[in-house]
């Protein structure tokens, strides 16, 4: 991924958070002249230092069938996103020479995904992906609200990946190059706004500016 440096971001504390915010990624693994890409829900793990990112796949899609052997493969986080309109940006009404532009979080992960067909590792990461996405609910579901035998004619039809990550990078593309008057502005618009991302991105902006 292209990051000009003032929108690196390369805290392993950071990035992983944000993967843990997200929840959700798109696995990619190169098949000689093809690609492979899934988009799942993950859970992001980190035991005795070594972090993991799982999730499970249909037995038909063909993903997990190219990983008879482990595979570097990447997984992309996208966080919030949203658009810049130049009338957010005081520089517009001092001199006019500005663009709209697009500001986003994004975390890539690189590292060998494996396929995993072990019944007690599928039981163990849908209860602790069920856990993650019930946690907080007033009435949270658990696995064990529904009859054993379904959930065990469910589990034979998925198959495991994990992904162990050996590099991380992340991108905080929040107009940190801008004037200050211009990044006060967006925050300002962008929090005014009907969408939830674009007030996700104003939260983060404002963030930066502590």
């Amino acid at each position: 991924m292209y990051i000009p440096n003032q929108f690196r971001e390369s805290r392993s504390d950071v990035l992983i958070q944000a993967m843990r915010d997200i929840r959700f990624a798109s696995l990619v693994t190169v098949d000689g002249d093809d690609y492979h890409a899934t988009h799942v829900p993950v859970v992001v793990k980190e035991t005795a230092g070594v972090l993991t990112i799982e999730a499970h796949v249909a037995r038909p899609n063909a993903h997990w069938r190219i990983l008879e052997e482990s595979r570097v493969s990447l997984a992309v986080f996208q966080g919030p996103q949203a658009y810049v309109s130049p009338s957010f940006y005081a520089s517009k009404r001092e001199h006019g020479k500005v663009v709209p532009t697009w500001n986003y979080v994004i975390v890539e992960a690189r590292g060998r995904l494996e396929a995993i067909t072990d019944d007690a590792w599928l039981a163990a990461h849908l209860d602790a992906l069920t856990n993650q996405f019930e946690a907080g609910r007033p009435e949270p579901w658990a696995l064990s609200d529904a009859p054993e035998e379904f959930i065990t004619k469910l589990s034979r039809a998925i198959v495991g990946l994990r992904l162990t990550v050996e590099s991380l990078e992340g991108s905080w593309k929040l107009i940190q190059h801008k004037p200050e008057a211009d990044r006060k502005g967006t925050i300002a618009g962008l929090s005014a706004s009907d969408r939830e991302a674009d007030r996700a991105i104003a939260r983060a902006m404002a963030e930066r500016e502590v």
